[in-house]
């Protein structure tokens, strides 16, 4: 789970093509670490293992912000102050949520807690991280640090009404947690059934 976290730390900040960042392909797998720990050992352990690897993942964070990386004449840190604050807040919420609404829906059909869950999980995530680590209306949280980038306002997707670019970068990432939850349900029942066929 911290791995997943930090990685994604830091793959967030480097884009894909014109409004995704790599991070987009690597956080969504901590929902499914999530579920299938909700699944097979009860809601109390993904809350463990969900706290464990947010207190590892801010660790982490904090010291890739001391790591300094070169790149067009100027020097930043691998982790900026606001990402790591995003991906914290995002990443305790959201997973907090993840294992409410899979015990909700628990005793449903095999693959709804983990599709309901992840979805509403994932929404929370989005939306909380990409506010806290861009937008121009938090800037108090790190004032040294220029999210202008982010906030230019071009049209949502290249084809939509004009927004701050980190609007489109938001609803990119949210897509493709959307796909990314279709595709790990797969896994997510092979796991569980080999761990623990009887609640498969």
């Amino acid at each position: 789970m911290a791995i997943i976290v930090v990685a994604s730390n830091i793959l967030v900040q480097f884009l894909l093509g014109n409004f995704l960042t790599w991070g987009a392909f690597t956080y969504p797998f901590a929902f499914l670490v999530n579920d299938v720990m909700n699944r097979i050992y009860g809601p109390g352990a993904a809350r463990r293992v969900v706290f464990a690897g947010f207190v590892v993942g801010v660790i982490c964070s904090l010291i890739g912000s001391q790591i300094m990386l070169q790149g067009d004449g100027f020097e930043y840190p691998a982790v900026t102050l606001r990402i790591a604050i995003g991906s914290g807040t995002a990443f305790l919420i959201a997973q907090m949520a993840d294992i409410l609404v899979f015990d909700k829906l628990r005793n449903g059909v095999w693959w709804q807690a983990p599709a309901v869950s992840t979805l509403i999980g994932a929404s929370l995530d989005t939306m909380i991280f990409f506010s806290i680590a861009f937008s121009a209306s938090l800037t108090f949280l790190e004032p040294a640090n220029d999210v202008s980038w982010a906030n230019e306002h071009l049209p949502l997707l290249g084809f939509g009404p004009q927004v701050p670019l980190w609007v489109s970068l938001a609803c990119a990432d949210w897509l493709v947690k959307l796909a990314l939850t279709l595709v790990a349900l797969l896994p997510f029942k092979a796991i569980v059934t080999k761990l623990s066929p009887r609640i498969a």
